[in-house]
């Protein structure tokens, strides 16, 4: 099935082109861009794979260092909590002993002070301690005190203003 029709390309040259020759010549053009196309579309695939690759790469690094800088974070925050336990207990021991101190205390004033009214001569040194702190001179606070000269000095000496 030849059948030929004359295509003026110029008025110098007739070509004659055939329906079988026009098919023959773009099939396999076609062909060959199809080819072109689905390589070029592999290619670009395989390049946004490798780029997808990269940067799921990089992002699993980002991740390890987060899991790494949380880590340290934690450790921390767990060093900081064994020694604010530490130092809580260590005031309730401060206080408990503190306590003892203040309630050993009392009981040394208290018996001080039960001291202090059963001894009679303590009253009198009360009473010579107070005068020669405010200024008595020495023969008055032996005289009103009842006191030895030596004690009287000793007081004057020791709590002289």
């Amino acid at each position: 099935m030849k059948s030929g029709k004359k295509l003026p390309v110029s008025d110098d040259y007739p070509v004659i082109v055939s329906f079988e020759l026009l098919v023959l010549l773009t099939v396999p053009a076609a062909c060959v861009l199809l080819v072109v196309f689905v390589l070029w579309q592999h290619k670009i695939q395989r390049e946004e794979r490798i780029a997808q690759s990269l940067q799921h790469q990089l992002a699993l690094e980002q991740l390890s260092l987060l899991n790494a800088e949380i880590e340290e974070i934690r450790a921390g925050f767990i060093g900081i909590g064994q020694r604010v336990i530490a130092l809580e207990q260590q005031q309730l021991s401060f206080s408990s002993q503190l306590a003892e101190v203040m309630e050993i205390q009392s009981q040394i004033t208290e018996q001080q002070q039960k001291i202090d009214m059963f001894d009679p001569d303590s009253k009198l040194y009360n009473r010579a301690m107070k005068m020669v702190q405010l200024g008595a001179p020495l023969e008055e606070v032996m005289r009103e005190c009842e006191l030895p000269r030596a004690e009287a000095e000793l007081l004057y000496n020791l709590h002289k203003t």
